[in-house]
């Protein structure tokens, strides 16, 4: 008999990546977060945050939170799921078909929080969580990276980006 948290590691991609931040992928993402870090002042209004917003739990669930969630149910359990299909390996330009699928529901899931054109461009990172899921096997990569892009813009967009 399977051990049950054997079962959900494997469902939701949960298994240790050594030295996964040593990767050249993981960290040009790193990088390009940290360039759209720098010009996102000239997209928006910013309001960096106060030390103490940055501690409330309304930060952490933002910025903390929400990206663990979200990785383990889009890249660990549905891109996991749609990986396992033969169609789902398919790739066009280096990024599989799996990945596409949930970056595509990825964009649906921020809809109905965000205004349109910003929905839209979470497709640009989904891709890139989704593409660290598939090399690495694991959501740990994409986890890190979440939780990286949105504390950076959480800090840098103020509290008027959390509700």
């Amino acid at each position: 008999m399977v051990p049950v948290a054997s079962v959900l590691n494997e469902l939701f991609g949960r298994r240790p990546v050594l030295a996964f931040y040593r990767s050249p992928a993981f960290l040009s993402s790193l990088a390009a977060g940290a360039a759209f870090f720098c010009a996102l002042p000239l997209l928006v209004a910013v309001q960096p945050v106060s030390w103490q917003r940055m501690l409330s739990v309304g930060f952490l669930m933002a910025a903390v939170w929400q990206p663990i969630v979200e990785e383990l149910l889009f890249r660990g359990c549905l891109q996991g799921v749609l990986v396992r299909r033969v169609s789902g390996r398919q790739t066009v330009i280096g990024i599989s078909l799996a990945n596409l699928l949930t970056s595509i529901l990825f964009i649906g899931a921020h809809i109905p929080t965000h205004p349109l054109l910003w929905a839209l461009l979470t497709l640009f990172p989904s891709l890139v969580f989704g593409v660290l899921r598939d090399r690495s096997g694991s959501v740990v990569p994409p986890i890190a990276l979440h939780i990286f892009y949105n504390t950076g813009y959480f800090l840098i967009a103020g509290g008027s980006a959390i509700v």
